[in-house]
């Protein structure tokens, strides 16, 4: 242990002290702002009959690094201001300053004239199926990361209840831990309960992106079917960002993000959030309860009574940007803490009342960017290490059903045997990615990837059992080369590879297993036009099992030591196509087709049966699932203020397991089994959004605006379970029926986007809405957000 903590340790500092003398070019950067000296954000600057340009920040502040000296004609467009456009000459070793007070026009501001794009649309134009959120567009919602993920084509958010709940996002079909989260692109498998995507605030990040089935490799980790890489905005800003919001089921929400940045460079970090919510809304359970000991219950609506969540969150960094020798150098700490109570095992069978987890976060971090370290060369570094614990709390001497105690017993746990076990997890993350750009359209780069877990747990009912604790020991290493080629609105090219190497020791005889695996993949995209491009991409991908998966996480997941890794072929095939009707009608359609062949395939089912883990979910393998599909999106925008949307995702799921396993003759049944070419059960194969804005201007004063939303949820009915199981009559199947949900929500900002006021109504015809296991989400709720934005130069 003490080996990995030095190694953690060193790649903690590696890097860190460089020359500060290296050379570099110079570059050029400025501030931009209206008449009344207001940031002007999401502005395109260029210069022109040149490769070089970039988009001003939230603060109006932009930087075009490493441009060639010569003299240039810097040009500005912005949507509502017209073009301007200043020289500059630009002398080798000397930076140069370029700022500009942006004229509003009349004209562009009921049209929509864009020549740069933002970072989202750049990274939408990818060769790889992935989507970008612009998160800076949803700051003044109560919405978490999970929350806007949902609205995404192809992507479908699936909760076990309110807020704090356990989640699973599927995209394209593969869910759970098929699905690798990156926040910066740095690894989040050991941040914790205290931060996860479902409590973040969608204030933290500046955009989201959703890869699909293939995953490029500068993400360094074993996705199986995709990835979702949260970016914050690092760029030199002194600003603060307040927020809190109140809402039905006494739901609490308070954000807080601020920075300072000195002229030297010496700059501060600040990130607080919390979430609070009673999560005391009503269910229906008659049709769960009629075959159970809770039938003869007067009424089939109940109120959850056991399903309090509170968490806290402080994220810091210190250090240093914009030097010679470093882009940012940032020590940080993460501290949080969780407390969820349960009402619900995986089915809303087994009632809870005094069941709960406590967990909390201890995380000390570093970061490291240098682009051009040499001219040419970049370098990432990333290290963090966990000291936080998590701890599951189950003493009662009770057994709970919908209208509370049921019976009082004398032994311990609402589970069979309680507990009151503390572990630590005792994981660490490196990563380091190191690129070299070759020439003006060629790029070559390797990332590696390190983590390890080591649980220590601490029984506190038996401490005598301690000593017979298996080691739960797992390290892994994700080694990444690729190699791209790209020509700006032709054509790209990317060609990569992944090793993975996996060390565990999964019980008491300290039997140390090892396993490594060797995946690759390819993306190429083509401009048919400047705004049609067609794309394609395939990965020979592969995913370890995670640590919960094989050793369980004490709450409702049980162990399965004998998972074996899994992988997949797939493949994506896509197409984004931007036209306009006129100057003030424009449309954009995306649509992608995917198909999926996975071998030894993870999934999520009960465990059954009459034992103490009855009601727990397992991970267990298929020999084989085969995923076809297609996802769409279509956008429309008319002039500046009237925005419209629509996605829709089909995906089938089918079981290529010819013949089940018998465990009481370890070899599988003779007979082909029912359920070969089966749809695989409790995964959506058909749903959508749709969603339309409208913005007005200057109302009750200038500086005022106004917008008013509305969305759709459609989920079709899906099977529970196996669907070739029990009645032959299809209506009489176990079944999710089909949702539909609406939301609508209305902002109000005062003072150029000083003050924020917010009204959202969700599922406002409080229609049943369910998730896993067909346990019912929160019906009709009303939120309310106040958010305060200052910068330095609103100051």
């Amino acid at each position: 242990m003490q080996i990995k903590k030095i190694l953690l340790l060193g790649m903690l500092c590696t890097y860190v002290i460089f020359t500060k003398a290296q050379s570099q070019l110079p570059g050029i950067s400025g501030n931009l702002k209206n008449s009344a000296g207001v940031p002007v954000a999401a502005a395109t600057i260029k210069l022109q009959n040149s490769k070089y340009g970039a988009v001003s920040d939230h603060n109006g502040n932009y930087e075009i690094r490493n441009v060639k000296p010569a003299n240039y004609i810097v040009l500005v467009n912005a949507i509502g201001f017209k073009t301007q456009k200043k020289e500059i000459k630009l002398l080798n070793g000397d930076n140069g300053v370029v700022n500009f007070q942006l004229a509003e026009s009349i004209e562009q501001m009921e049209t929509v004239n864009v020549i740069g794009r933002t970072k989202a649309q750049e990274v939408n134009r990818q060769a790889f199926n992935v989507t970008a959120i612009d998160a800076t567009k949803l700051y003044n919602t109560t919405l978490d990361i999970s929350g806007a993920l949902d609205r995404v084509a192809g992507v479908r958010v699936r909760e076990s209840g309110g807020v704090g709940s356990n989640f699973n996002v599927s995209l394209n079909g593969f869910s759970g831990r098929h699905i690798r989260y990156f926040i910066d692109g740095i690894p989040m498998d050991n941040f914790g309960s205290s931060f996860q995507i479902n409590n973040i605030p969608i204030n933290i990040a500046e955009r989201v992106e959703v890869y699909k089935g293939v995953v490029p490799m500068w993400l360094g980790s074993d996705a199986l079917g995709g990835a979702v890489n949260i970016v914050t905005s690092n760029s030199k800003r002194n600003y603060v960002d307040a927020s809190y919001s109140y809402g039905s089921f006494n739901t609490h929400r308070s954000v807080l993000n601020a920075a300072a940045t000195s002229k030297s460079g010496l700059t501060l970090q600040l990130s607080a959030f919390q979430n609070y919510a009673d999560n005391d809304y009503k269910i229906n359970i008659g049709t769960l309860l009629q075959n159970n000991m809770q039938a003869d219950k007067k009424s089939a609506t109940v109120r959850r009574f056991h399903d309090v969540y509170h968490n806290e969150t402080l994220i810091g960094n210190v250090g240093v940007v914009g030097k010679s020798w470093a882009d940012n150098l940032l020590v940080g700490m993460t501290l949080g803490q969780n407390y969820k109570e349960m009402q619900t095992a995986a089915r809303p069978i087994a009632v809870y009342g005094q069941l709960h987890r406590r967990g909390n976060i201890v995380m000390p971090s570093l970061k490291y960017k240098k682009t051009d370290l040499i001219p040419g060369l970049d370098v990432t570094i990333n290290a963090n290490y966990n000291l936080g614990y998590e701890t599951t709390i189950d003493t009662a001497k009770a057994d709970y059903d919908w209208d509370g105690i049921r019976d009082s017993k004398i032994s311990m746990g609402e589970n069979d045997g309680g507990q009151h076990i503390k572990y630590r997890n005792n994981n660490g993350l490196a990563t380091a990615m190191v690129s070299y750009k070759l020439t003006d359209h060629q790029a070559i780069a390797i990332n590696n990837v390190f983590s390890t877990f080591d649980r220590k747990s601490d029984n506190l009912l038996f401490p005598d059992l301690n000593q017979l604790n298996a080691p739960k020991k797992m390290d892994k290493n994700v080694l990444g080369v690729g190699y791209s080629y790209d020509v700006d609105s032709k054509w790209s090219l990317n060609i990569f590879s992944k090793y993975i190497l996996l060390k565990s020791v999964v019980n008491s005889a300290n039997k140390k297993n090892t396993d490594h695996k060797f995946g690759y993949g390819t993306a190429l995209a083509y401009y048919i036009k400047p705004d049609l491009q067609v794309r394609g991409s395939y990965e020979l991908t592969n995913r370890m099992p995670e640590a919960n998966e094989i050793f369980g996480n004490l709450e409702n997941e049980a162990a399965n030591p004998l998972l074996k890794p899994e992988k997949s072929n797939n493949f994506n095939l896509g197409v984004i196509y931007g036209f306009k009707v006129n100057e003030v009608n424009r449309f954009s359609v995306t649509a992608n087709a995917i198909y999926r062949h996975s071998k030894d395939f993870i999934f999520s089912r009960i465990v059954g049966g009459t034992g103490p883990l009855r009601d727990f979910t397992t991970s267990d393998n298929r020999d084989g699932v085969r995923t076809t599909g297609f996802d769409s999106e279509i956008r429309y925008s008319y002039k500046n203020w009237l925005s419209a949307g629509a996605t829709v995702t089909y995906q089938m799921l089918r079981n290529l397991q010819k013949r089940d396993w018998n465990p009481n003759t370890r070899d599988y049944y003779p007979a082909e089994s029912l359920t070969y070419l089966d749809q695989m059960p409790n995964i959506p194969y058909l749903f959508g959004n749709a969603d339309v804005s409208g913005s007005f201007r200057n109302v009750f004063g200038k500086g005022n605006n106004l917008t008013i939303g509305y969305n759709l949820l459609f989920v079709n009915r899906f099977w529970l379970d196996w669907p070739s199981f029990g009645n032959p009559v299809e209506e009489d199947k176990y079944s999710i029926p089909t949702q539909l949900s609406h939301d609508v929500n209305f902002v109000y900002s005062m003072k150029n986007g000083r003050y924020n006021i917010s009204l959202e109504a969700r599922n406002i015809t409080d229609k049943p809405v369910f998730d896993n296991f067909a346990l019912q989400k929160p019906g009709r709720g009303f939120y309310l957000n106040f958010r305060y934005f200052i910068n330095k130069s609103q100051l």
